[in-house]
């Protein structure tokens, strides 16, 4: 199935382009917007970890070494179009127009974390696995029905794929036509289990095949073909072209989440080398130096800017209210069951609320 599903690739990890149907298209503006976008989303994501680490805000989900596949396929979406996230792909939102703000009042424990900027249809970050496939099926479906040409990108990881839920939407979305795409980010792991222990599967582009649907794998590390192929996924979908699943074969640096200690189960070695052979920034970086592309005063220049945005969204978030107790337990119940309201109470005393 590898053979049948082999990895796309346009640019190699020496940053030399290796699919020249692509050359001709990669203008300097695209390159230096793609750059920046990563860049940015790192930064952020460094970020966010070090502000976890000082008690700053709540648990975080960093993607360090997934900006590739984040930032190259939510480039490839157009405004208007839906984007169903998972916990861990503000990179991609970030990059589809969330503000910084926003995003950190979220790990905040705030509510209005999940709110998008108007006019940006941006779900909230679902934390169970594998229920936004069905939402972003739905939502295009709805476009559908309504006759516009809107898409929807849901991303997931590889874990996902063992849920009901990837399933139904797949099945659903092929059975009526429906203009989404299925955007997997497959880093080997889903939280702690190998991929080889959680299917038999050779690749996820493979399940495709049986919803009869198009199947795409690429090197998730390599923005321009996350990029490129995502796009044309999407204007098929434009184009009454149905459904397509996308597994983006990447890889994640850090932990599973700031609670979790990856060390007890993967080879951190493995991080080392990789970050040393197939990052996604640093081999950005080659293309755009052997291109004379690349100025690091530029560069300099852009670090600053980013580092200015951030510390401004932090202050912003910072001198918000905190998240009120009562918010975990009033959306639930029309009336809370005496169980909940005895749960609220005695933790509204330990808050000292």
């Amino acid at each position: 199935m590898e053979k049948q599903f082999p990895k796309k690739q346009i640019l190699n990890e020496d940053g030399v382009v290796v699919d020249h149907a692509f050359k001709n298209r990669l203008d300097e503006s695209l390159v230096k917007t793609l750059y920046t976008k990563m860049f940015r989303a790192r930064m952020f994501d460094r970020k966010g970890v070090n502000l976890q680490r000082q008690g700053r805000i709540g648990t975080y989900v960093p993607f360090e070494g997934q900006e590739a596949a984040q930032i190259g396929s939510s480039m490839a979406m157009e405004e208007g179009d839906w984007m169903f996230p998972t916990y861990r792909d503000h990179g991609a939102t970030l990059t589809f127009g969330h503000s910084l703000k926003n995003v950190l009042l979220y790990w905040k424990g705030r509510q209005e974390g999940c709110i998008p900027p108007d006019g940006k249809k941006i779900f909230p970050p679902a934390v169970p696995i594998a229920s936004q496939l069905l939402h972003a099926t739905g939502a295009a479906w709805a476009e559908k029905m309504k006759g516009t040409d809107r898409a929807s990108i849901v991303y997931f990881g590889d874990g996902a794929t063992s849920e009901g839920d990837f399933h139904e939407g797949l099945n659903f979305a092929s059975v009526f036509n429906i203009p989404v795409v299925f955007f997997n980010q497959n880093n080997g792991f889903a939280i702690s289990v190998p991929i080889e222990k959680q299917m038999k599967s050779k690749t996820i582009a493979q399940k495709a095949a049986g919803y009869d649907i198009e199947g795409i794998r690429l090197d998730g590390n390599d923005v321009f073909a996350v990029y490129f192929h995502t796009k044309a996924a999407v204007e098929k979908a434009r184009a009454g072209g149905g459904p397509t699943l996308i597994e983006a074969v990447t890889w994640r640096y850090g932990a599973h989440t700031t609670a979790d200690d990856p060390s007890k189960y993967r080879d951190q070695n493995e991080s080392i080398i990789r970050r040393e052979t197939t990052d996604p920034l640093a081999r950005l970086e080659k293309y755009m130096q052997q291109e004379n592309i690349w100025d690091s005063s530029w560069q300099k220049q852009l670090e600053q800017d980013i580092t200015l945005e951030i510390e401004a969204a932090v202050h912003e978030m910072e001198n918000e209210q905190p998240p009120h107790v009562g918010d975990m337990f009033d959306h639930v119940f029309a009336e809370n069951p005496w169980p909940i309201e005895d749960q609220k109470e005695a933790y509204a005393l330990v808050r000292g609320e």
